[in-house]
């Protein structure tokens, strides 16, 4: 019989777990420098210039049309670098910094294309993942996105992966879910892996309370007494919080404006729900 306390493995409580996870393992003067995202100028920003102007202008007006009729934000943005980051921390940075998607359901989405690391990102905001999921957004990099870049077709995998989103996006909501429960999970959204983690997590907590008994001084027969319950259901509690806490943390006070027709983000934030995936 399992001790641990039940945990829902949420990907905004993974995206805590990953945060909390980094800071425990990076070596002290080594932490990455706070990202230098580009300007939010339109619906498209495409700083790494993947696209001809004509594409550009017609995914705009795809983008805009969707945002009309759904209230759905999506954005696509191409960039020079990651700046050393995984894509899935630059994802949900970015997604939260420009505040994609409204504030009051967090209907935000993000297609994230890094041509020098060889990276594409589904960011989805926390509003729209019951639609499009992990699983369903993993199946429209792998068989709409991917293969063109494989090829080189960079614009070709960006317009093919758009009209995927929207297409889900567009569905009667109950559609969209059984379409969504339909999608194969990839290899990563194993069950295996939030298992794996918090038990990282609990490793941690054991080896800093190792650490902090010893600097005290405390006599050997302490330690025998391993660590208490409470501390591991407080573990769980404090990162669980900390998800449900930061979700709505930059929802207030973000508005972005751009160059393009004043078009700014609407104070939508993300927890890293989405999928990844490499060519």
């Amino acid at each position: 019989m399992s001790l641990l306390p039940p945990v829902k493995a949420t990907p905004g409580f993974l995206a805590a777990v990953f945060i909390v996870l980094t800071a425990l393992l990076a070596p002290a003067g080594s932490a990455l420098a706070d990202p230098t995202f580009p300007a939010l100028s339109g619906r498209v920003v495409d700083q790494a210039r993947l696209l001809m102007p004509d594409t550009e202008a017609e995914i705009t007006a795809k983008l805009a049309q969707l945002e009309t009729d759904t209230g759905d934000q999506f954005v696509v943005v191409t960039v020079d670098s990651l700046q050393d980051y995984e894509i899935e921390d630059y994802g949900y940075r970015l997604g939260r910094h420009w505040g994609i998607g409204n504030a009051e359901n967090d209907s935000g989405v993000l297609l994230i294309v890094a041509p020098t690391e060889r990276k594409v990102r589904l960011e989805v905001g926390y509003g729209l993942e019951p639609v499009l999921t992990d699983a369903m957004s993993n199946q429209i990099i792998q068989t709409d996105i991917l293969p063109a870049f494989r090829e080189g077709g960079y614009a070709r995998g960006i317009e093919s992966g758009v009209d995927a989103v929207i297409a889900q996006l567009r569905l009667d909501p109950a559609e969209a879910q059984a379409r969504a429960a339909a999608a194969a999970p990839s290899e990563a959204e194993a069950p295996v892996f939030p298992g794996i983690v918090i038990a990282l997590i609990f490793l941690f907590l054991f080896l800093s309370l190792l650490r902090g008994m010893g600097r005290r001084g405390r006599k050997r027969s302490g330690a025998r007494r391993g660590i208490d319950p409470v501390w591991v259901w407080g573990a769980a509690e404090i990162l669980s919080n900390a998800s449900r806490g930061s979700s709505r943390s930059s929802s207030s006070g973000s508005s972005w404006g751009g160059s393009s027709g004043g078009f700014s983000g609407g104070g939508g934030s993300f927890g890293g729900g989405g999928a990844s995936g490499g060519w």
